[in-house]
């Protein structure tokens, strides 16, 4: 599995060496340069090609990339109009701009870079050699903590300075603990915070599923259960036993047979409904005293950023509130939820401007599905992150689960 073209190259080394990059602090920023850099090597491409451009060497972008393209400078614009309606400034303005430009934009910029001439079976080979390193650096971690080692070995201030955002993206982190219990540890690895780590599980799970090798495909699959349950995310597991199955009913629902089997499903469903709704509310509060205080804390910013946005229905505040009170632990408001976050800083202009790639997305991808074994894998990374965008601000994470994003892109394309 060697990469053969300097896209390629970059994708390869640069999923190899996620924890090369995590180590020295630099994750975060180097992905933010790949991103941007191959962006424009897409767009160099385009320029430099003519009818005599071979075919393999032509670079097309198909209508979903578009999409993603259009709403995410559709989310810059809200941006800016928010910061005109509170009056924030130019100075702010262009900070936010530059926020957007290392969030929001990569949602377009990494399926974008799927029209490259990238190979599937690249990326999922990539994806199990860093699942490999995370299957042998877990046990380590746990030792770690056994022998009081230091959580938290340092910060890149350095990287930090130039490249902005929170400092805890820049942080080398060896393990954390769940809240108010320092005997249970929790593992982020190269994500910032361990729900974090349960999103990319989950993505990695999928694409390792593809590998073509019955040994690395094991190994991928089983290190990103494992990522899974080390990180403790509840959602991530929820996203583990749904996703699967929520994907093979969608692409097989055309066979009459499925369709015989949903119907006197739903027949019975209609008469145990009663005990279906008590079981689903059952789980559901299992679920949220699983972490009641994690639980608590975000149902308390969700209402707020509600009522937040009813203050600025359209554009939104721009910005997420500076420091939280004391009920919410100083979280900021507009935070740990995709949807809410986005009415409080974006308004409803934002929250279509997101809805509406996923919703195209899912539709061309569940399209594609059935003939097209890519787009069956890339609807499973749409769903993902579906799921997520009810735990997580899914664009902040973009830099660790973007080889899902590429073989969105790949999938798009794909006639």
């Amino acid at each position: 599995m060697k990469p053969q073209n300097l896209e390629e190259k970059v994708v390869w080394y640069s999923l190899i060496g996620t924890y090369g990059f995590y180590f020295i602090g630099a994750y975060y920023f180097s992905i933010s340069i790949i991103a941007w850099l191959l962006a424009l090597y897409v767009g160099k491409k385009l320029w430099n090609q003519t009818e005599n451009t071979p075919t393999e060497e032509k670079v097309t972008i198909p209508p979903s990339i578009w999409v993603w393209i259009i709403c995410m400078l559709v989310m810059e614009f809200a941006l800016i109009m928010g910061h005109i309606d509170f009056e924030l400034g130019v100075g702010k303005i262009i900070t936010s701009s530059i926020n957007w430009a290392r969030n929001w934009a990569y949602l377009a910029l990494f399926p974008l870079i799927g029209c490259l001439n990238i190979r599937p079976k690249l990326i999922y080979r990539g994806v199990c050699i860093v699942c490999l390193q995370s299957l042998i650096l877990i046990p380590v971690l746990y030792l770690a903590h056994a022998i009081h080692f230091p959580n938290v070995l340092y910060s890149n201030s350095l990287l930090w300075l130039i490249g902005g955002n929170d400092q805890i993206f820049y942080s080398v982190k060896l393990y954390g603990f769940e809240e108010g219990n320092v005997n249970q540890i929790r593992l982020s690895l190269f994500a910032p915070w361990p729900p974090a780590l349960g999103l990319v599980g989950c993505v990695y799970f999928f694409l390792a599923s593809q590998e073509s090798e019955k040994k690395w495909r094991l190994i991928g699959m089983t290190a990103s259960v494992a990522m899974i349950i080390s990180s403790v995310s509840r959602l991530g597991i929820v996203c583990l036993a749904i996703v699967p199955f929520l994907t093979w009913f969608l692409v097989n629902f055309i066979r009459p047979e499925i369709q015989i089997i949903t119907g006197v499903t739903s027949f019975f469903a209609g008469i145990f409904a009663p005990l279906l709704i008590d079981f689903l509310q059952a789980f559901k509060e299992h679920f949220s005293e699983a972490r009641a205080d994690s639980s608590r804390l975000r149902e308390v910013l969700g209402r707020l950023a509600l009522k937040g946005w009813k203050e600025a229905p359209i554009w939104g505040h721009a910005i997420v509130a500076p420091r939280g009170i004391l009920f919410t632990k100083f979280m900021p408001i507009g935070t740990h939820h995709t949807w809410f976050s986005l009415l409080f800083e974006k308004g409803m202009v934002g929250l279509i401007a997101l809805a509406f790639p996923l919703l195209w997305s899912f539709i061309d991808l569940l399209y594609k599905a059935y003939k097209n074994q890519t787009a069956k894998i890339a609807l499973s990374v749409v769903l993902v992150l579906f799921l997520f965008t009810f735990g997580e601000r899914i664009e902040g994470l973009v830099y660790l689960y973007w080889p899902g994003l590429v073989i969105m892109g790949i999938a798009f394309n794909h006639k």
